[in-house]
């Protein structure tokens, strides 16, 4: 999955390496997700590899990695998944609502429109 700008000083200056060997070396190819995913739609891990077919839609396989606290500034092997990108996206879904309603938030706070206190 692409970086966003403004979170590529959060990442290492390795990480392609380190996403290389997340992804092919450690997972062979493969979607490491077991159900992290919660999407329910395999049992056990995922059966995706890179450049395959994607089962169920038939797309193209891109095989990413995860951060599964969402810090991008963590790095560990544990911390980290090898993720078809239905996978990653189900994943990461929770995650990027809660942080686009932070972003709503901050921008009308700092437009002055503050929240009324409740009754």
């Amino acid at each position: 999955m692409p970086i966003r700008p403004e979170n590529r000083d959060r990442y290492p200056d390795n990480w392609p390496d380190i996403s290389q060997h997340i992804r092919f070396d450690r997972a062979a190819g493969r979607c490491e997700c077991v159900g992290e995913c919660g999407r329910g739609t395999h049992p056990g891990r995922c059966p995706n590899f890179h450049d395959g077919e994607a089962y169920g839609t038939g797309s193209k396989v891109v095989l990413t990695t995860a951060h599964l606290n969402h810090q991008p500034e963590d790095c560990h092997p544990e911390n980290l998944r090898a993720m078809c990108q239905g996978c990653h996206n189900a994943y990461d879904a929770a995650h990027r609502r809660q942080t686009r309603a932070e972003t709503r938030r901050r921008a009308a706070e700092n437009a002055g429109q503050l929240e009324l206190p409740a009754a």
